[in-house]
Parts: C-alpha cells; sequence; structure tokens
C-alpha cells in the first residue's frame, strides 16, 4: 500500500486531494496544524488507512514528531504533498511592508517546506516510485510577472508571491539533486481556486486544482521532473 503525506490537508486543496487518494488506496497523512480540524477532516474521508498529523512547518520538534509517527506507522513514504501555505495579508508593498511579515510567510511556504523535506526524506527513499509536490503559485513566475499583457500582471506583493519564486526554485535544485534516482519532483499551481485562502474570489474549483496535483503525485517513470505545471498556463507548463 502506498502512502502520501499532505501538508495543510484538513481544508480546501489539500482535503480534496486527500480524499481523492485515500479513494486511490492510498495510507493518507492529514497534516494539520489544528488536530481537531484534522481529526474532523479525516472523520470524513474515512476510518481506515487514514492519520492525522499535528504539524507545523516552523517548529522543529513538530517536524521530528511527525517524521517519527509516519516511521512508526508505515515505515515509509511515497508521496510528500507541501500544500500548507499563508498569504501574510495584503497590501505586501515593497516599500513599505514589514519584514516581520515577510519572514512569517517566507517561514512557512518556503523555509517549511525545506525543513518537512529534509525531515522525511530518509522515508521518501524507502519507496520504489518517490514522489514530491510542492504546491506553488502562478504568482511565482517571473517571466509572467515582467509581460504586462498577463492578465494578473497587477497582482505583485512583496510576501507571498517571492516566497513561491524561492520555493520554485528549490524545486529546481532538488529535482536536479535526485535526477539520476527514481524521484519526481515537480512544482505545480493548481490555479486561481475558489477557496477560503482567497475569499473564495478564485474561479477555479478545488476539484481541478487537486486533479492537477494527484496527477503529478502519481506520475509514473516516465513522468517529468523538475518542472513548473499549472491550471492556469496553456498547454499546462509554466514559464518561470
Amino acid at each position: 500500500m502506498k502512502s502520501v503525506f499532505i501538508t495543510g490537508a484538513n481544508r480546501s486543496i489539500g482535503f480534496e486531494t486527500a480524499k481523492r487518494l485515500w479513494n486511490d488506496g492510498y495510507f493518507v497523512y492529514i497534516g494539520s496544524r489544528d488536530q481537531g480540524k484534522g481529526e474532523a477532516a479525516a472523520a470524513q474521508i474515512g476510518s481506515e488507512r487514514i492519520a492525522v498529523v499535528q504539524l507545523d512547518v516552523t517548529d522543529p520538534s513538530s517536524i521530528q514528531a511527525a517524521h517519527n509517527q509516519v516511521s512508526s506507522t508505515t515505515g515509509s513514504l511515497d508521496v510528500l504533498i507541501n500544500n500548507a501555505g499563508i498569504l501574510g495579508g495584503y497590501a505586501q508593498q515593497a516599500i513599505n511592508a514589514p519584514g516581520s511579515t515577510i519572514r512569517e510567510v517566507f517561514d512557512t511556504n518556503f523555509f517549511g517546506v525545506i525543513s518537512l523535506t529534509q525531515a522525511l526524506m530518509n522515508l521518501l527513499q524507502k519507496s520504489a516510485q518517490p514522489r514530491i509536490v510542492n504546491v506553488t503559485s502562478g504568482l511565482a513566475s517571473l517571466t509572467n510577472h515582467s509581460d504586462p499583457s498577463w492578465k494578473y500582471y497587477n497582482v505583485k506583493g512583496a510576501a507571498y508571491g517571492p516566497s513561491k519564486t524561492a520555493l520554485n526554485a528549490y524545486t529546481v535544485v532538488l529535482a536536479y539533486e535526485l535526477r539520476d534516482t527514481a524521484f519526481k519532483v515537480n512544482a505545480i499551481d493548481p490555479g486561481y481556486t475558489a477557496t477560503d485562502f482567497n475569499q473564495h474570489r478564485g474561479t477555479g474549483t478545488v476539484e481541478d486544482a487537486a486533479a492537477i496535483i494527484v496527477r503529478f503525485a502519481t506520475l509514473d517513470e516516465n513522468g517529468p521532473t523538475g518542472k513548473f505545471y499549472s491550471n492556469d498556463a496553456a498547454g499546462g507548463e509554466m514559464a518561470w
């Protein structure tokens, strides 16, 4: 039985992704900052092949506890989906956004992903087909941010978008280091999805968002690695 760890899986895109992979027969770890919300989410999915992991990706002790729980439960991990993220509030103007706000966003969206990925790496290495999906954003694309004709050209900020740009860069480096292994590592933008994250202003559905994440979480040996794909990109691949 394959296993998957999904951060921020107690609601929205993470929850829908957890449901789909559970229905596909995976053992699902529901990563949630709030234990109660994680348990409520898990109860909606099933009573077997599922476990709640109370996780704060900015807390080293919480990450170590998560590692220990996975190690003692399934002993290995096939898929890691780094989905948890924070917006940091707007406006995030480069000229006056508090450094504390930028650091807080980077701590979760960038450094937290690195810390958790490194902590779970030895468990992923036990899998025959390990997959890592870093959930990013179209707002990470420097190419698009430099194009005045891009539909989101005016949606800029000093914290959230740059944190995802940094995450994309980490994805490229990680995929390169693992290029001669069975790993597949990709940055996936689910598109502008209607969720609590954006007060449901998005135009996409959580079902469509989960579909692209699941697609890259379950790639076969011929699948791409070190790429940036998006539901909002023509042809699927987004410009860095």
